[in-house]
């Protein structure tokens, strides 16, 4: 039999119905791949065995008992060290926050899957508050990415990406303030999907307000089904969130596409774009015409790159994380967040409302070109993974990790559901990411177009060379 670690999660659960694997074997096999692997990719920052086995073993008797709590009983799953886990620190890749806690309350997304019989198989490095689009910290240093440890696998769920293409945990909870599930999904090959604002509830409130989403990460379209069904729906400490979906995401899915109307936008009317990248997300709108779609190039007309209203919102918000530290602890913040949060804090209300009323004619612009296309396909990233330990890369127009995401940000402006799925390679091997946009509320349609793709072009995953 195959690596357990290397099963996804649908293949674990049909491994424990059939009785030919166990829980147990399935979390030791990730322990002992996070063991080999990850001093190389850094990619969690927290591993307690002993909790992990001890999940493991109660999801075990209650397989052997007929009792399993949830669809997920029993899986690994990685947490981002942003999301509290109750019993362990989370320290948001911070010197600044104190270990000893007290830590205990599970964020909503952990506590469902706590609650559902879940095994953590640990948390996941940030950057520092998830400040950045690439993982490195000043206190777990940099974070790498398994199909080239010279390159960063993004962020700030780089973490999270890099687990679950190691094999190190099939699913993964992230954050996408800006582009954070998104980014690393696309440089590490693996799927996700940032679902509509309030799918999944969020608690503590972020700092960066509504901008904030939860997403799941995993090497397929149905895991990360699994892990959406399990983790949305209403809490009480979030008044946003939004009601359970009428019908699974795992009960979603088609063979084709037809009639649906897909508009292909190469550029979003102002990126710039790599040949090598411009060229797989072309092939992959062509994907959609073969399902049966109606697709048709065109921008949704954005007005030009949204990147400075979304600093003035990005950096404010940065500014809020860090108020109460002192100058001390100011002074072993990461530089670059340091320099974004002085910035944040110098914009005046007016300043701020005005780049929030940018955001509403986005989303008002967005709504009208839904009206006429079920679905936007975008390049996830413009660019493959560059050198790790960089916020930006070389010959970036700015120094900040705004310059190459263009494709990200938006729409966590305008708070649709947005997912990134691999629809190709470089010559160098490094893998290209698709984003696939859909309406406000559209969450299942964009999860059934990208289940459609996957079927049509089954992708290489990651495996050790």
């Amino acid at each position: 039999m195959a690596d357990a670690a290397d099963l996804t999660a649908t293949e674990l659960l049909a491994e424990y119905r059939a009785g030919t694997l166990s829980p147990v074997e399935a979390a030791e096999a990730v322990l002992a791949r996070i063991a080999r692997d990850d001093p190389g990719l850094n990619a969690y920052c927290l591993v307690d065995e002993e909790t992990t086995l001890d999940m493991a073993r109660a999801a075990a008797d209650r397989w052997r008992r007929g009792a399993t709590l949830g669809p997920l009983d029993g899986v690994p799953v990685s947490i981002k060290d942003v999301l509290l886990t109750r019993g362990w620190p989370t320290l948001r890749g911070s010197t600044t926050i104190d270990p000893a806690g007290p830590w205990d309350e599970d964020s909503p997304a952990v506590a469902r899957l706590r609650e559902q019989g879940a095994v953590f198989a640990g948390k996941t490095t940030t950057p520092e508050f998830a400040w950045k689009g690439v993982t490195d910290n000043p206190l777990t240093g940099v974070t790498r990415n398994p199909w080239d440890p010279s390159r960063t696998p993004g962020g700030s769920s780089g973490g999270a990406a890099a687990a679950v293409a190691a094999g190190m945990a099939p699913l993964a909870l992230g954050t996408d303030g800006g582009g954070s599930v998104r980014i690393p999904a696309s440089f590490t090959g693996t799927f996700t999907i940032k679902p509509t604002y309030g799918r999944i509830p969020h608690y503590p409130a972020s700092p960066f307000g509504t901008l904030a989403h939860t997403g799941p990460m995993t090497n397929t379209v149905a895991d990360a089904a699994l892990l959406l069904d399990a983790v949305c729906g209403p809490d009480g400490r979030d008044w946003s969130a939004l009601p359970p979906p009428d019908v699974p995401f795992a009960d979603a899915g088609a063979d084709d596409l037809t009639g649906l109307r897909v508009a292909y936008s190469p550029d979003l009317g102002f990126a710039r774009v790599d040949p090598e990248v411009a060229a797989s997300v072309a092939a992959a709108a062509e994907v959609f015409t073969e399902l049966g779609a109606k697709v048709e190039q065109a921008d949704p007309g954005l007005g030009g790159d949204p990147a400075g209203e979304f600093e003035v919102l990005w950096f404010a918000g940065a500014a809020k994380v860090v108020e109460h530290l002192s100058v001390a602890e100011r002074a072993r913040l990461d530089p670059g967040l340091r320099e974004i949060c002085e910035q944040g804090a110098r914009y005046s209300a007016v300043e701020y409302l005005t780049a929030t009323a940018r955001r509403m004619e986005l989303g008002r612009r967005m709504g009208l070109f839904h009206e006429r296309y079920d679905l936007l396909l975008t390049p996830t990233m413009p660019i493959a993974a560059f050198e790790a330990g960089r916020e930006a890369p070389a010959g970036s127009p700015s120094p900040r990790w705004t310059g190459w995401t263009p494709f990200t940000y938006p729409f966590n402006m305008t708070q649709q559901p947005a997912a990134s799925l691999p629809c190709g390679f470089t010559a160098d091997g490094l893998p290209i990411g698709l984003q696939v946009v859909g309406a406000r509320h559209a969450d299942a349609l964009v999860m059934t177009a990208c289940a459609a793709f996957e079927k049509a072009r089954p992708w290489r995953r990651f495996t050790r060379r």
